[in-house]
């Protein structure tokens, strides 16, 4: 028999079927850089991208008696699309309801008498900002002082609007956690 290195997809596929350990590793070693490649692109986020990567794998492994696969690369990267989708999908909800928590916060402050004004955390606001990574405050920026939309700002910017969304959930995290001492619980 041949080497498995010198094996095509489709032999792999079968010997993969048959929970041979050494098939595995050749497409994990034949199709790692490539999903990476793909999961970095759609994320922009260096670790995510490799966690999602190794859930394909491990998916890929856990099912390989029951899954029919007919094109070895085309279904992997379909595999990593989907899990990329799913990954972003989850982050996008999460972003939306630590918005929704931030500005529930600031608006039930400025309704209370015993917080500072609004032009103080206005500035503090501002010195957070200052704070951060020079792109993620001007994604911010663009995002809610001028109401600009993923996608342009993506143009802007020259980003993918992954990594928009990334330094939007990133800003609000930061700015979460140094406007937390405005908040009192009345």
């Amino acid at each position: 028999m041949a080497a498995v290195k010198d094996l095509n997809d489709e032999h792999l596929t079968t010997l993969l079927r048959e929970g041979r350990r050494a098939a595995f590793a050749e497409i994990y070693q034949r199709y790692w850089c490539k999903l990476y490649s793909i999961a970095y692109y759609q994320t922009g986020v260096r670790e995510e991208a490799e966690e999602l990567v190794q859930e394909v794998f491990l998916k890929l492994w856990s099912r390989r008696a029951e899954v029919v696969i007919q094109h070895l690369g085309l279904y992997l990267t379909v595999a990593i699309k989907n899990q990329a989708y799913d990954y972003i999908k989850s982050q996008i909800s999460s972003r939306k309801y630590q918005e929704y928590l931030i500005f529930q916060e600031i608006h039930h402050h400025r309704a209370t008498d015993d917080i500072v004004n609004f032009t103080d955390l206005a500035e503090a606001v501002e010195d957070a900002l200052g704070r951060l990574p020079e792109k993620s405050a001007e994604v911010f920026k663009r995002s809610r002082f001028e109401n600009q939309s993923v996608r342009e700002i993506a143009a802007g910017l020259n980003l993918s609007e992954k990594a928009v969304e990334y330094h939007i959930t990133k800003s609000l995290r930061f700015l979460k956690e140094n406007l937390k001492h405005y908040h009192t619980d009345n």
